[in-house]
């Protein structure tokens, strides 16, 4: 089963090597941009990550409602 994660872009780190920071829960990390369009990918839009990739750009909307979800499941487990 595979799980991706949704992040905000905060700054491409090396627009060359198609490397952006993102945001997932107040933690920062670098991700690959190269599986998206060229062109896609700016400061503020939301992908969805997997194992260090942005597979897709979403909406803010439904990047927010996933991030909800997944915290309930987390309060859930607790």
């Amino acid at each position: 089963m595979c799980l991706a994660i949704p992040g905000r872009i905060v700054e491409i780190v090396d627009e060359q090597a198609r490397i952006a920071k993102v945001e997932v829960g107040g933690v920062r990390r670098n991700i690959s941009l190269s599986l998206l369009e060229v062109g896609e990918g700016a400061v503020g839009d939301y992908v969805l990550i997997h194992v260090g990739f942005a597979m897709t750009k979403i909406d803010e909307r439904a990047a927010e409602e996933t991030l909800r979800l997944l915290d309930s499941m987390e309060d859930f487990v607790e």
